[in-house]
């Protein structure tokens, strides 16, 4: 089967996010399909950007095949990010242009966050007689409703409003990372039996190869280690939906005990952070640079307990699929999870605790749960989520059922 498939912000373990499109090509071509990647050569949510000679190039990237439309750079939510849209959206229009002319694709994966991409799309399937599928990763524009109060009526939105409709009528399937989200959906016209949940996932290679870690990272953790000291470790990005500061203050509610929180990341509030630790003289806690993905593993593999947290949000109903939820199970470690969502992970593992979010103390009193548990206890905790993220996320299994999806469409 050729397959196109079409996002944004895709990228990949060495790019950064979007990591989903890069680890679905990568199985697919291992299954014997052909795939493409279309992605914009600027995604905010990479942290190093697609250089590109072109308007459209083609690249081999980690052994997968992209196709890069430049788009102009942007920060933050300002109308420069809509022009970089706008962009994506144009040179797809284009699409004579840059798809090659020996590839003709059996499946066309409308894959971005926003909806707009779904027009140029439309007109590619038909063009190529292709099937055209509708990936979901957020609701689109409900999330700017919500998260961002854009009123309803805002011309931007109508927009995207009617984008997703449009998606909902003319596609084959709708593929949704988020599982409750099927009521929303036919809300906007979806009929239900082309509605299919597939989550983000894990790959099961990338933890079976041996990484050492960044000598800062390594002198902190042995020096800790050295201590005797638990260690509670989040890693990812220091945004303001990930509520930090309630997991920094956490910290300050065990001082007394032999408690060490550590964050590794990096992200718009990092300074702030550093400064609540600072000004309320939080010494258990250490704040470290971000590593790549292939040092995930062996960090992991040194903490005791791992933290998931979001700041409380509507959109939540719908569920959520977190990559960091699952490198959390892959690493076999007991998690602490402050996230209320339309499903639970956590729960459904039995691999950990789940908190209220944005509760100081009731994080806090998760830590001491955890450090007052046997050892043994904690490490059943780690394995009920190892073999619950094997058996339900790998990448493997889920690009199956996502061909059988697109093959019964």
């Amino acid at each position: 089967m050729n397959i196109l498939l079409v996002n944004h912000y895709a990228g990949n373990p060495s790019l950064g996010m979007e990591y989903r499109p890069y680890y679905f090509a990568r199985a697919w071509q291992e299954q014997g399909h052909r795939v493409y990647i279309v992605a914009a050569s600027f995604a905010h949510l990479r942290f190093k950007q697609i250089p590109v000679d072109s308007d459209f190039d083609q690249k081999i990237l980690d052994g997968i095949s992209y196709i890069i439309l430049k788009t102009p750079p942007y920060h933050g939510n300002t109308v420069k990010r809509i022009i970089n849209m706008l962009s994506f959206i144009r040179r797809l229009y284009q699409y004579e242009k840059w798809l090659p002319a020996d590839f003709k694709p059996d499946v066309v994966i409308a894959s971005s966050t926003y909806t707009l991409e779904i027009f140029p799309l439309k007109k590619i399937a038909d063009k190529l007689k292709a099937k055209l599928i509708f990936e979901v990763h957020d609701l689109w524009p409900l999330s700017p409703i919500e998260l961002g109060g854009y009123s309803r009526y805002h011309p931007y939105i109508l927009l995207m409003q009617y984008a997703e409709n449009y998606a909902y009528k003319y596609c084959a399937a709708t593929v949704s990372l988020l599982p409750m989200a099927l009521e929303h959906m036919q809300a906007h016209g979806l009929p239900p039996d082309r509605f299919y949940h597939i989550p983000n996932g894990i790959r099961v290679e990338d933890w079976q190869q041996p990484t050492d870690l960044p000598e800062p990272h390594q002198s902190c953790i042995k020096n800790l280690k050295e201590q005797r000291t638990f260690l509670v470790c989040y890693t990812g990005s220091f945004g303001i939906a990930n509520a930090l500061d309630c997991f920094i203050r956490a910290a300050k509610e065990v001082a007394d005990k032999n408690i060490h929180f550590i964050l590794v990341g990096d992200g718009p509030q990092k300074t702030q952070l550093t400064n609540i630790a600072e000004e309320e003289l939080i010494r258990n806690c250490t704040i470290l640079p971000r590593v790549p993905k292939n040092i995930m593993p062996v960090l992991l593999s040194k903490m005791d307990v791992l933290y998931a947290s979001f700041q409380r949000q509507s959109l939540f109903r719908f569920g959520i699929s977190p990559n960091k939820i699952m490198d959390y199970m892959m690493a076999g470690k007991p998690i602490i999870q402050a996230i209320d969502a339309g499903n639970d992970m956590i729960s459904d593992a039995r691999c950990g605790i789940t908190v209220e979010p944005e509760n100081v103390i009731a994080v806090a009193d998760a830590v001491i749960q955890l450090y007052r548990m046997g050892e043994n206890e904690r490490k059943m905790l780690g394995e009920n989520g190892k073999k619950y993220v094997i058996a339900n996320h790998d990448y493997k299994i889920l690009a199956s059922r996502f061909i059988e999806i697109l093959a019964q469409s």
